[in-house]
């Protein structure tokens, strides 16, 4: 048992870092830095990507906002009002008035027809529940939150 143990002293210590190892790091630098290039032009192309659909998406609300513009111009009423205000154009019947400043220079007219899309629409409820929000506010009502009026029209009771 002494002599294994002095056998394993006078050996000669192999060091750590071995021609294999410097190889093998030498590889996975190069992985390394070729996927590091990879993974890069990837993430510029899925950046190229978002922005391609960002202008996308800019440009379809540009053609929808076109369409809407194209469905007024269809309607006589905003053709008639359009005619009326760009040109001064008037019914057959009606009289003309220009209104002047006070420098004799014309007022511009800022009426303008709003886009029926664009107009606030309330959906309608449905009567039952009208009819059922009133059985509730007949079952609980409210607290008063005032008291009596002690004037009527400024004059106190009298």
């Amino acid at each position: 048992m002494a002599a294994v143990g002095a056998a394993d002293r006078t050996a000669p210590h192999r060091p750590r870092f071995t021609g294999r190892a410097a190889v093998l790091v030498l590889v996975l630098a190069v992985l390394t830095v070729s996927y590091a290039s990879s993974l890069r032009a990837y993430l510029q192309q899925r950046s190229h990507i978002g922005d391609l659909k960002v202008a996308i998406a800019e440009r379809e609300t540009a053609i929808n906002a076109l369409e809407r513009e194209k469905q007024r111009w269809e309607d006589p009423a905003f053709v008639r009002a359009q005619a009326r205000a760009r040109f001064g154009y008037l019914m057959p019947g009606e009289t003309g008035f220009l209104v002047l400043d006070e420098n004799g220079e014309p007022l511009e007219s800022r009426a303008a027809l709003s886009d029926p899309d664009e107009v606030i629409k309330t959906v309608p409820t449905a009567w039952w529940s009208d009819a059922w929000a009133s059985v509730e506010l007949a079952g609980n009502p409210p607290a008063p939150t005032e008291g009596p009026a002690a004037e009527i029209d400024g004059v106190a009771g009298q």
